[in-house]
């Protein structure tokens, strides 16, 4: 699933961060000099996409120093592999989600449950999407890699990870101190094709490992220092991320 990239489908943020929008999931691109890190990776459909964003912002796949993965799921983790095995690129993430990129197991919503709500408005032609950008392939990380130590890591933008189990056990979002940005991945979104409505939000509960602990996640995200937020869908969300936490609880009822 190629489909091209427009030139509104990159968002430049504060200096160089930039959001990409794939086919219905963004990633994050933040650049250093001729340095990347690569938050998240779309689906194993968006390589082309991928490839394609980090063309227009100047820098070669070689150029990322590592991909850091907000959760295991297929639309965020499909690249991954391919820029580890092709260019030696690190793919860290939570100690928790390591084993789940290695596909020990997989926490991800099922045929099954997505056929049980097939009738809900935007459920059938958003599966009918993810399949064939690849949501159901097989595509584990081979050697993926726990964070070396807690707090910022040592790379381009100093991104320090931010536990948010819920959506899965080891989701992580990633603040950008420097430039005020959280990403949030799904942790917490503005839009989804499956949700009625934009601004904050979670996603709808079949989405979530444990939708209980996905809503007390976001008293974790509400302590971080950010007046912008990028989600891992939807659009940019500028204000506080205190702002977008009790948006998102006001609508999960919480």
């Amino acid at each position: 699933m190629q489909d091209a990239l427009r030139d509104d489908d990159i968002v430049r943020l504060h200096d160089d961060v930039y959001l990409v929008s794939g086919s219905n999931t963004n990633w994050v691109i933040v650049k250093d000099g001729a340095d990347v890190t690569l938050i998240d990776t779309g689906y194993p459909g968006d390589h082309g996409r991928l490839l394609a964003s980090l063309a227009a912002v100047g820098v070669n796949p070689g150029d990322v120093r590592a991909v850091l993965i907000t959760h295991a799921h297929n639309d965020h983790l499909g690249a991954a592999e391919r820029l580890r095995s092709a260019h030696g690129t690190p793919v860290l993430m939570h100690e928790e989600e390591v084993p789940h990129a290695r596909r020990d197991f997989l926490h991800q919503v099922s045929v099954g449950q997505v056929l049980a709500r097939v009738w809900r408005p935007g459920v059938l032609p958003w599966a009918v999407h993810a399949i064939r950008a690849g949501g159901t392939a097989h595509v584990p990380v081979a050697d993926p890699r726990p964070f070396p130590a807690p707090g910022p890591l040592d790379l381009p933008g100093g991104p320090v990870p931010v536990h948010t189990p819920g959506h899965t056990l080891g989701h992580s979002a990633y603040h950008l101190p420097g430039s005020g940005i959280l990403v949030s991945g799904d942790a917490l979104v503005t839009a989804h094709p499956t949700a009625r409505g934009g601004g904050p939000q979670l996603l709808p509960g079949m989405f979530h490992t444990d939708r209980d602990r996905a809503l007390e996640s976001l008293s974790v995200l509400e302590g971080v220092d950010a007046d912008v937020v990028l989600p891992g869908h939807g659009p940019v969300h500028h204000g506080s991320v205190q702002e977008a936490v009790a948006q998102a609880r006001e609508r999960a009822g919480g």
